[in-house]
């Protein structure tokens, strides 16, 4: 049952599908969005999405943007489900950007040169990488609504960001993962900067509660959006997943509604 559970994430992000085995990493050149809200956090799919990009190719490499987390939390969460960062980062897989202490210059006044020096920071980590590695390269933000505190709350600016980030990484069949707090902000500009953001994502993935409210072996439910397009026809569509999860200490359990009281 629990492997079940694990294939039901991998087979929404497209892990399982006919075009996936045909690439080391199925995620390359797109864009994968995670939104979730206050009552239920979404962490847990970066850390899925994290773990299996190192078991996805023997040299595979992630750059981590970390806004919320110090880098000993996603150390000890990772080696509950059973990946130690320490050993990827020594085999130089692992990239951790600490931008938690990202200086604003000044109060009140977008951050440009801010965050024009943390792309700086991952254009040159890719630079370093062996030519092996810079095949399969992940870039995962956990925090797009810090990252905008970083940016003195210009939204403009984070957008230009990822519309950066999204670029180098399409253009180069990379990987870009980040996680959005879908219901902190009710500013006007708001609705704007998260539809712009659903826009550029190939793959959203939506953690909610459960409609019908809390439950001992249900902890919430997750929709993942993926759009696919066969170039070959030009035929672009949408794959839709509906699931729920339970988050354990090792590991996270999927399953569709109905399966679990």
């Amino acid at each position: 049952m629990e492997q079940q559970g694990l294939d039901l994430m991998d087979q929404a992000l497209g892990f399982h599908s006919n075009k996936a085995q045909q690439q080391p990493w199925p995620l390359c050149g797109r864009f994968v969005l995670v939104e979730d809200c206050v009552d239920t956090s979404g962490a847990f799919v970066l850390h899925h999405i994290l773990k299996r990009s190192f078991t996805s190719h023997p040299s595979s490499a992630v750059i981590f943007l970390a806004f919320a987390n110090p880098i000993n939390h996603y150390d000890r969460v990772l080696r509950k489900l059973g990946c130690n960062l320490a050993s990827q980062r020594d085999t130089g897989r692992f990239f951790f950007l600490d931008m938690l202490m990202l200086q604003c210059p000044v109060e009140g006044e977008p951050n440009h040169d801010g965050l024009a020096a943390v792309f700086e920071k991952i254009e040159r980590v890719i630079n370093e990488l062996s030519p092996e590695n810079k095949k399969f390269v992940t870039v995962i933000v956990d925090d797009i609504s810090c990252l905008e505190l970083a940016a003195n709350g210009s939204s403009n600016d984070v957008l230009d960001f990822l519309h950066y980030c999204y670029t180098l990484t399409s253009e180069n069949g990379y990987a870009l993962v980040a996680l959005n707090h879908q219901d902190i902000y009710s500013d006007g500009e708001r609705p704007a900067f998260k539809l712009e953001i659903e826009y550029l994502a190939d793959i959203l993935v939506k953690v909610d509660p459960l409609a019908t409210g809390l439950a001992k072996d249900v902890h919430g439910q997750v929709m993942v959006l993926n759009k696919e397009t066969q170039k070959q026809h030009g035929i672009s569509s949408i794959k839709v997943n509906n699931f729920h999860f339970k988050i354990k200490e090792n590991n996270t359990e999927y399953f569709y509604a109905g399966t679990r009281t």
